[in-house]
């Protein structure tokens, strides 16, 4: 099903996952088909709390830390990042993803959604 199984909210992002671990232990909820989705940063905490829980796929509309990265490279974690629109970086696990668009389809991000001197 497309949709939110669950949404929790804190003022740390650890937090909000921590109580997403717990609700998903005290229902019984296994991880091993879902994708969790964050607004912060992928940092090396949250790869590891993830992979803990059975989750394989780790999104947010942030970007990376290179510990994130490298440790969701080892645990086979797939790992994306600055989701904007139609647009994403995958920077681990990227043999999970269908695609179902050629990437050279898709149209740029518009200019007034991106960081400050961020050129790619």
């Amino acid at each position: 099903q497309d949709q939110p199984l669950v949404y929790m909210e804190d003022v740390g992002r650890h937090n909000a996952v921590d109580k997403i671990a717990g609700w998903m232990f005290s229902e019984g909820v296994s991880g091993s088909d879902k994708i969790m989705y964050t607004t912060g940063r992928l940092t090396s905490e949250m790869v590891i709390k993830c992979a803990h829980m059975g989750i394989p796929v780790l999104a947010s509309r942030s970007g990376f830390t290179a510990w994130g990265v490298d440790i969701a490279r080892q645990v086979g974690l797939t790992l994306i990042g600055r989701m904007r629109g139609r647009r994403f970086h995958c920077l681990s696990g990227e043999d999970r993803l269908v695609r179902d668009a050629d990437p050279k389809a898709v149209s740029d991000e518009d200019r007034k959604h991106r960081r400050k001197g961020a050129e790619e």
